[in-house]
């Protein structure tokens, strides 16, 4: 699964910088599938879907900030647990029920994305 940011979020940052993936943008911020990985040019995400790591995505909150799903790893084969949930002062960084992965799954991604 995946983590995701709630709308308690009090933008306060603690989470963004403890990201292996850089998976967390502050709200309003675009983002790369490059950003903070080896992904470079056209790629083919573990999921199957094709993307371009270099082109800038619209952000996904305006307000707040937010978790990328395809490169949220849980911190999966980096930590024990997820570092954003284990930093957050307000318990806002919780599963994301609309993204459910193994742990299998979790360290493909990873490895896809850092290669």
């Amino acid at each position: 699964m995946a983590i995701m940011i709630t709308d308690e979020c009090i933008n306060c940052g603690a989470c963004e910088p403890e990201c292996p993936n850089n998976a967390i943008y502050e709200g309003g911020e675009n983002w790369r599938f490059a950003d903070g990985t080896s992904l470079t040019g056209d790629i083919t995400l573990v999921n199957g879907n094709a993307a371009n790591a270099d082109e800038e995505n619209e952000a996904k909150e305006m307000d707040v900030f937010y978790i990328v799903t395809d490169k949220c790893t849980e911190c999966v084969g980096f930590h024990d647990e997820p570092q954003c949930a284990a930093v957050c002062p307000v318990d806002c960084c919780v599963d994301d029920p609309d993204h459910r992965e193994s742990e299998d799954e979790l360290l493909k991604k990873k490895e896809f994305m850092h290669l």
